[in-house]
């Protein structure tokens, strides 16, 4: 099934998810890899694709899991989380329409 990931950053979290973004990326291209990717990005804090120091509010990613429980776990092994970076995340089951 598919499942929503979204992570809330902390303010000021943005040096922290500068650095652990490398390892945090390679886990998505390894779901990627998988097949199991459906979309992955950042939340700008404001309306720019590149918000420079403004920074970001948060991530979403769309990926399939077997079970919701190996999705959390999934997502509490993110190098954001580990980094502080994200405040909390959310997970949520995703049925795609489009």
């Amino acid at each position: 099934m598919l499942y929503a990931l979204i992570g809330q950053d902390r303010p000021g979290s943005l040096d922290a998810r500068l650095a652990a973004r490398p390892a945090h990326l390679e886990r998505l291209q390894a779901l990627q890899n998988e097949g199991r990717l459906v979309l992955a990005g950042p939340c700008p804090a404001i309306d720019s694709p590149d918000p420079g120091p403004a920074g970001f509010t948060g991530s979403v990613v769309v990926a399939e899991f077997p079970s919701l429980a190996e999705a959390r776990a999934w997502a509490d092994a993110d190098p954001y989380v580990a980094a502080g970076v994200y405040a909390q995340v959310d997970i949520k089951p995703f049925k795609r329409v489009f």
